[in-house]
């Protein structure tokens, strides 16, 4: 996408390159995140896109490049400025990432305790707003234990969304889920962007999901975006991989025997 202005783009992310050690995992991406928009980033495992998450949201320093989020280069910008921008963004982990001393109540109250000086009634007035939103109310006084796969992403997200972020990341919502649970949580996710104007990330490869909650799809193989676009452009396109991934074609692998031999005995 490059016809967004930076007046509508909620990110903006120029040439950023990733090396582990002699590895490149991201290979000079750009892309533009547009405002109160969810955008999708899909691909195959190994595909980069966890790693591009990690650097938005400022938990992995890129090689190169530029991330401007919030009036903030996440790419360059000091810890303190990372943590300031933060406090603007919820994060729904893939695996929830709730704690399991605490309640559910008690986790979604726990950004509130940790980054206001709001009341004691205040805070859990927030936290059942947030929870009532996520159809998880009466499950307030349950232990983390105590929730179903689909009931734990639900939790996390309003934990996600109590401070009203300006930015939702979420990292594989459906995974784990069954079909039935997963069709809600979308449904949730596209809400929330229409109820509170979210700009909103998902990392996914659930291809009923991502046709079904995004608005822009950018789409990565090897550590490059192949090609960005609405869900229509991206089904319509002609990239043998994008029909690849959409078809669910295995990937053609091409062995030389020889060196394929010298790699199974050492050389010997």
């Amino acid at each position: 996408m490059t016809g967004n202005t930076q007046t509508d783009t909620a990110i903006t992310i120029r040439n950023l390159v990733v090396d582990y050690g002699p590895r490149r995992i991201l290979n000079d991406i750009n892309l533009d995140i547009p405002s109160g928009q969810i955008m999708v980033i899909m691909g195959q495992s190994g595909a980069g896109k966890s790693t591009l998450l990690r650097c938005i949201l400022g938990l992995k320093k890129p090689t190169s490049g530029s991330i401007h989020m919030l009036g903030t280069d996440i790419a360059t910008a000091s810890q303190k400025e990372i943590y300031k921008a933060r406090k603007q963004i919820g994060v729904a982990f893939q695996g929830g990432a709730l704690f399991s001393s605490m309640t559910v109540g008690e986790n979604i109250e726990l950004p509130l305790r940790e980054h206001t000086n709001l009341d004691e009634k205040t805070i859990q007035i927030m936290s059942r707003i947030k929870l009532d939103m996520v159809n998880m109310l009466d499950a307030e006084h349950l232990m983390v234990a105590e929730l179903s796969g689909g009931m734990a992403k639900r939790a996390a997200l309003a934990r996600a969304i109590i401070m009203d972020p300006k930015l939702l990341f979420f990292d594989e919502p459906s995974a784990g889920l069954d079909p039935s649970t997963a069709a809600e949580l979308d449904q949730l996710i596209i809400t929330l962007k229409i109820s509170l104007g979210m700009t909103i990330v998902v990392v996914t490869h659930e291809l009923d999901s991502i046709f079904k909650i995004a608005d822009h799809i950018a789409v990565m193989k090897d550590g490059n975006i192949v090609e960005t676009g609405t869900p229509q452009q991206i089904s319509a396109s002609t990239n043998p991989e994008i029909q690849g991934l959409l078809n669910r074609k295995p990937r053609e692998t091409i062995v030389d025997t020889d060196a394929h031999l010298r790699r199974l005995t050492g050389g010997f």
